[in-house]
């Protein structure tokens, strides 16, 4: 303590005795203030103590010190380690440049400290970094510059890519070829991860699979539902690479052994953005990262890009005309259920219409729709979220899947007190709909009068326009296809020319990274209600065979038989049709 200390505090201790022996006229409050004033000195003093040992302990260390309490620190620098990560590593970042990052904490041994600063260094241009030692005193008042500087968009568990980095790499990137060439060449961690998605979004890929094996990464890109793969990189660089996606993900660094689900939102230019869904899972020679790209195509698709032609376009877009009744649409996951659902939903977008969704989760936003996110942890199921929407005057309700009778009951009511629904159900094609309902419990003669329409959907890849030549088929499967499609319903509305129909494929060039196939389109069969198959559902004893025999005898055509008539037209292939059935 400094001989000036000393001076100050006898002082204090004066005032203090003076003040108890004072008249009784004088205020009580004076001792007070000069108690106040006494502590406040004694708090300063003992900081400047822990400041001291603090240096000391820094300089035993090795490492340089300084005392942030004073220091000019701003929300950007501060923002750039988010405040969980922040609190849970004891670990702020206060002097951040193009050229130069500076971090500190009380425990500058900290492991993961390294791994922080090299993620923030590799944003830089000269990739420099330093670790300070700074007191617990200084540590707490930065932190609570948090609460003064909320953190701004774009680094929130975010990447910011610019219009100019994107336009730039995606013509760098024309094929996977020199993706993995440009990917096993660059050293600078952020750049790769930007690589990786700039990649992802100029094949239009739906998901990124990033996987450890024994010797080394694999890369690969979903796309139009098919994993390729597009690159393997060095085993030695996944340390590096797992704690960059983690820490934009808003995930711990440090666990390896356990599942973690985070978010990444990818800024890219004025207020345009992609949002990526982040699991990361335990393996045998590390972890598996799945990054699922949620862009806004789906949400932008229009009811007439379905892919719906003849007469299964006019029937649907009859039943969603009409202002009360339900539709579903079937299929397995990923058949493009959801997608269906929007486009609808776009269809019936309007400002004299009030439309409601419950989903599991949101994934996309769609402008002008009230959308609600059911929350199994807090009690919030599908058919409570459904009683609930009721009371907001409703006109349009999409439910996102009919898991149980409890949802499909109040769902069926619904459709019955005037409101129009859309939904998904599980099953393999669209004459299996009815089974499941009445398996479930539902009561046929709620189903029969609420049911508008039922569809079964997949997903095709469609022939790449600017690589597509005419082919010829194996014997055996130009067999096959002929013989569905001799069976096609006479008042479907096509005649088919068995004595000159052809078949086409995609030769394969860079713009399709030689797969010959880009971009996918629906296959479906539809059946709106009709008497029969009301009277069907009213026996509550039909099957699946039955209620399509009834829909192929009112002109249905079936999924297969779709897909081949798009076959026929060069929209996909005779194998993707057979491979996506079957």
């Amino acid at each position: 303590m400094s001989t000036n200390d000393d001076n100050q505090i006898k002082g204090l201790q004066d005032l203090i005795a003076e003040s108890k022996t004072s008249s009784k006229a004088e205020p009580p409050i004076a001792e007070k203030k000069v108690k106040e004033k006494f502590e406040e000195k004694m708090t300063e003093i003992r900081i400047k103590e822990l400041e001291k040992v603090a240096e000391e302990q820094a300089a035993s260390l090795g490492y340089p010190y300084i005392n942030l309490v004073a220091f000019p620190i701003n929300s950007d620098t501060l923002n750039s380690i988010p405040k969980k990560l922040a609190l849970e590593e004891k670990v702020v970042c206060f002097y951040k440049t193009d050229k130069e990052v500076k971090i500190a904490s009380p425990n500058p041994q900290n492991p993961k400290l390294k791994e922080i600063l090299k993620n923030l260094t590799e944003e830089t241009f000269t990739g420099k970094g330093e670790i300070y030692l700074i007191s617990q005193n200084s540590f707490e008042k930065v932190f609570k510059l948090y609460e003064k500087f909320p953190p701004p968009r774009e680094f929130i568990y975010g990447i910011k890519i610019t219009g100019k980095e994107l336009d730039q790499m995606q013509k760098e990137l024309k094929n996977f070829g020199i993706l993995n060439s440009k990917l096993n060449a660059e050293k600078n961690m952020t750049i790769i991860v930007k690589m990786i998605l700039a990649g992802s979004l100029e094949s239009d890929a739906s998901d990124i699979h990033i996987e450890t094996e024994e010797k080394k990464i694999v890369l690969r890109y979903r796309i139009d539902g098919v994993l390729h793969i597009v690159a393997t990189l060095p085993k030695k660089i996944w340390p590096r690479l797992n704690s960059r996606i983690k820490s934009l993900a808003g995930l711990k660094i440090n666990i390896t052994d356990k599942p973690q689900d985070g978010r990444i939102t990818v800024f890219l230019q004025a207020d345009d953005k992609l949002d990526i869904r982040v699991s990361a899972l335990p393996t045998s020679y590390g972890e598996s990262i799945v990054m699922r790209l949620l862009t806004s195509k789906a949400t932008s698709l229009r009811f007439e890009d379905l892919g719906l032609r003849g007469k299964s376009h006019d029937d649907l877009k009859r039943q969603v005309d009409r202002p009360t009744g339900m539709i579903v649409t079937t299929g397995p996951t990923g058949s493009g259920k959801t997608t269906t659902l929007y486009a609808i939903l776009n269809k019936l977008n309007d400002p004299e219409t009030k439309i409601i969704t419950l989903e599991d989760p949101v994934e996309y936003k769609l402008e002008g729709i009230a959308q609600s996110q059911i929350d199994h942890s807090k009690g919030y199921s599908f058919a409570d979220g459904l009683r609930s929407i009721l009371r907001q005057d409703p006109d349009v309700i999409m439910v996102g899947e009919l898991r149980d009778l409890e949802t499909a009951e109040v769902a069926i009511q619904s459709a019955l007190t005037g409101h129009k629904v859309i939904s998904t159900l599980h099953t393999n094609d669209a004459s299996g709909a009815i089974p499941r309902f009445l398996s479930m419990g539902v009561k046929p003669f709620l189903l029969a009068p609420a049911l508008n329409a039922v569809i079964g959907q997949r997903l095709v890849r469609k022939i790449h326009d600017k690589c597509k030549t005419e082919t010829k088929i194996e014997p055996e499967l130009l067999k096959r296809a002929k013989k569905i499609l001799e069976k096609l319903p006479p008042n479907s509305g096509y005649k088919i020319d068995f004595n000159n129909l052809k078949f086409y494929r995609g030769q394969g060039c860079d713009e399709c990274n030689h797969i010959g196939l880009k971009g996918r389109i629906g296959i479906y069969e539809i059946f709106p209600m009709v008497a029969d198959i009301e009277k069907e559902i009213l026996s509550g004893q039909t099957s699946e065979y039955k209620i399509a025999e009834i829909a192929h005898n009112n002109g249905m055509i079936t999924m297969v038989q779709d897909g081949l008539l798009k076959a026929a037209d060069g929209i996909t292939t005779v194998e993707e049709v057979f491979r996506v059935i079957e």
